[in-house]
Order: C-alpha cells, then structure tokens, then sequence
C-alpha cells in the first residue's frame, strides 16, 4: 500500500512540515506513511513508543523522512510542547492530523448504554481535536474553519464509515468471523458503491486535503464512505444477535 500511495502522490507535499498524533493505530499509520511518502516531513506522536517507532521505521526504509516524540493527544501542555520543538526544528506546522483513538461501547442499541459511556467519548473527542486545532464534529469544523481563515488556515473533516482492513475490524474479524461477515455485507450494501473503503482511500484524502490541489477547500466535511446511506435502522432488529466488541484504535 505504502508504495501505490507513493508512486501516486509522489511530491505532492515537498517542503510540508506535517504532525499526525495517534500515529501508532492502523490509520494514523496510514496516513503518516501517505504523508510521507508525497513529500512531507512527518512528526510521528503517541503516548507509547513502540507501534510510532515501527511507523516511522516504514517512512526511514522508504526514504522518507520522519521524527517521533511520546505525546499525549488529550493533554494541552504536552501538546503545546511538542509543537514548540517541531516549529524550532522545522520553522512550520503546515499539517495537523488526529487521529488518536477515543474508546467507545458499540454494537448494542443507544438506550441500552449507560449516558456516561454516550457522553464520555464525545466530550474526549471534542477535547483531543479542539487541542490539536482539528474538528471534533462537522459544525465545529465550519466555526474553526470561519475563525482561522483570516490567517490562511483551513479545516477539513474526513468522514469515514469504518474500513475493513483497519485495526479494529481485523481484530472483529479474527475474532467473531462469523458475525462480522453478516455486518460487512450489511455494511457494503448500505454504500451506493456497494464497497467499503480501505485506508489507503482515506490516507490518500488525506495527503489531497493537505496539499495545494486542495488550497481552496476549507469548513467542510469530505465524505470517504462510499457513499454510505441513513437508513441503518433494520439493523436494530438484528442487534441482541450481536457481541460487543472491544475498542482499539483504527
């Protein structure tokens, strides 16, 4: 995947300085490795060394370049740190991508989760992206998008409805085979595509959104679902049939 990404958007970031935080999980890897690959300077962060130290290996033996540091996306003094020692590295932060992975209870019906578990991830949602200058939902994408124009700043929301070669859909996958081929197939059929897509189709949103091509293009949500549809509610029918499923990050 890391070479298709690179063959195609070769360049197109020379000279961007990016920072992807929650680079370790299946899609901030994605997307660091598509970063790089088109050219950019990537600034690898987690709050564990070990799965950004793999990432950033990938970039090294591809030619790319790129740097780690251990940081907390939900903490704003480690955060406001970090970006110090980037901007005194490298002079700018021409790209910010979050990725971090904020745990959810899914696959049982909304009544049946308690509030806080409902309202947890939202408000650390909300947290980690407004900390990192990135949306934490569509309208607030808009608002930010208004606010920092004036300094020639855009803001851009990736909408993604879950793609099958991810971490957390493998791990489903290796685990409740049988369940997850049932939701899979639901999954495809809820797309006008009748395909869901890959990391590579967001990672490669991604590098465009960064890059100049996309230099008019702010306060909006790009849609990577393949066109997924709202009309998932025969789904509650089927819902006592399913396990849940432990999070992890995409």
């Amino acid at each position: 995947m890391y070479g298709y990404i690179a063959k195609k958007n070769d360049m197109l970031l020379k000279n961007k300085n990016a920072v992807v935080y929650g680079a370790g999980g299946s899609l901030g890897g994605a997307v660091s490795k598509a970063l790089a690959a088109a050219g950019a300077r990537v600034f690898l962060t987690g709050r564990a060394s070990g799965s950004i130290d793999g990432i950033k290996a990938e970039i090294l033996a591809a030619g790319g370049q790129a740097e780690t540091a251990i940081v907390d996306g939900f903490d704003p003094e480690a955060i406001a740190a970090h970006l110090e020692t980037v901007v005194q590295s490298a002079a700018t932060v021409d790209i910010s991508f979050n990725a971090v992975d904020v745990a959810v209870v899914q696959n049982i019906p909304l009544i049946d989760i308690p509030v806080e578990d409902i309202v947890g991830p939202v408000t650390r949602t909300m947290q980690t992206r407004s900390l990192t200058a990135l949306a934490a939902v569509e309208c607030f994408s808009r608002n930010l998008a208004a606010e920092l124009g004036i300094y020639g700043i855009r803001v851009v929301n990736i909408r993604s409805g879950g793609s099958p070669d991810s971490r957390v859909f493998k791990h489903a996958i290796d685990h409740f085979p049988d369940v997850m081929k049932g939701v899979l197939r639901e999954m495809k059929a809820d797309t006008m595509l009748k395909r869901l897509p890959l990391m590579a189709d967001i990672a490669n949103t991604a590098v465009f959104l960064a890059s100049d091509f996309a230099g008019m293009i702010t306060g909006v949500t790009v849609d990577v679902t393949g066109g997924t549809t709202a009309g998932l509610n025969y789904r509650m029918a089927a819902a006592d049939n399913l396990q849940v499923l432990p999070s992890d990050p995409r």
